[in-house]
């Protein structure tokens, strides 16, 4: 028996400074600020969404910020870059819109059989945008200055940086139920469920890369999508069954969610894909309040008075 996991759920990095996280990933990348919320370990800390309209499983960026948090190193023991999709022959559309808005980023590169334009943001986090061969069918996040043409569908895929990529395609293959999709170089593709933009992991095992140091600009983890608890609760049991440390299921409001850490370093989450992030605010007004959950509710006003402002 294997987890029936259908592609990425959503994947939380860390960051420093909140207000110019916002200020990038909407007004830089165009995308939809759908959740105001806090780290529900540490209150005093935002848990901000970004994806597209609907705030999709499979389009979800999240960010811890602390402020004044040291920067990390990405590198091995992590997940190690993030690969959003956008439509073929936008890549110099971006390419402009990066230089103009001073975002670093690098040459146009081949990894496959697409054409991948790697990024930073304010806090030297690795992103690629990927412009994919394969149909992408996800609308396209409505932004002011992003034409829908060129606009971000959602993940394409997630890159682990690893020293040795035995054990943890073991997981992703006999546990997961992943499949080797594609193979170069030091570079192993793993699609999961049906596959396609959303659904891929890539191993990486490049020898020249450092060990990973935690820290802002780094991923926190990578969460993988179930439909709906039962399918959860058996995914847990196939997990447990290999050998791995597994939290109990934890209600995180939009979602329940499940933890491991994989025998490579990587931290993933299982998350179910309802109730959604439209069930504290209507689907026209995501992102508009704090958002918290029940437990915390009585000590809003102690909360939003300690949080920074982010406008």
């Amino acid at each position: 028996m294997k987890a029936r996991v259908s592609g990425l759920h959503h994947i939380t990095a860390i960051a420093s400074d909140p207000r110019q996280n916002l200020d990038f990933y909407t007004r830089v990348l165009g995308l939809r600020f759908v959740k105001k919320s806090v780290n529900q370990d540490d209150p005093g800390t935002y848990h901000l969404y970004y994806g597209d309209y609907a705030a999709s499983p499979g389009t979800i960026l999240t960010f811890f910020p602390w402020t004044g948090l040291r920067r990390g190193r990405p590198g091995t023991g992590q997940a190690y870059a993030t690969a959003l999709s956008v439509p073929a022959k936008s890549l110099p559309f971006w390419q402009e819109r990066f230089s103009k808005l001073d975002v670093p980023h690098q040459a146009v590169a081949h990894r496959f059989a697409d054409k991948v334009l790697p990024f930073a943001d304010p806090n030297g986090l690795r992103l690629e945008l990927l412009a994919t061969s394969e149909a992408d069918p996800r609308p396209a996040v409505p932004a002011k200055d992003v034409p829908a043409g060129f606009a971000i569908r959602g993940f394409h895929s997630s890159t682990l940086a690893l020293s040795d990529g035995t054990e943890t395609a073991r997981v992703l293959t006999d546990s997961m139920g992943l499949k080797l999709a594609s193979q170069s170089g030091y570079r192993a593709r793993y699609s999961a469920g049906s596959g396609g933009p959303g659904a891929y992991v890539d191993l990486l095992t490049d020898p020249a890369l450092p060990r990973g140091l935690n820290g802002a600009g780094t991923i926190h983890h990578v969460a993988f999508r179930v439909p709906d608890e039962s399918t959860q609760v058996a995914a847990r049991d196939v997990l447990l069954k290999a050998g791995l440390s597994v939290s109990p299921v934890i209600d995180r409001a939009y979602f329940k969610s499940i933890y491991c850490r994989e025998p490579g370093g990587v931290l993933f989450e299982i998350a179910t894909d309802g109730p959604g992030f439209a069930i504290d605010e209507p689907l026209d007004q995501l992102g508009a309040i704090l958002s918290l959950p029940p437990r915390l509710e009585p000590h809003r006003a102690a909360i939003e008075a300690a949080l920074p402002k982010l406008g």
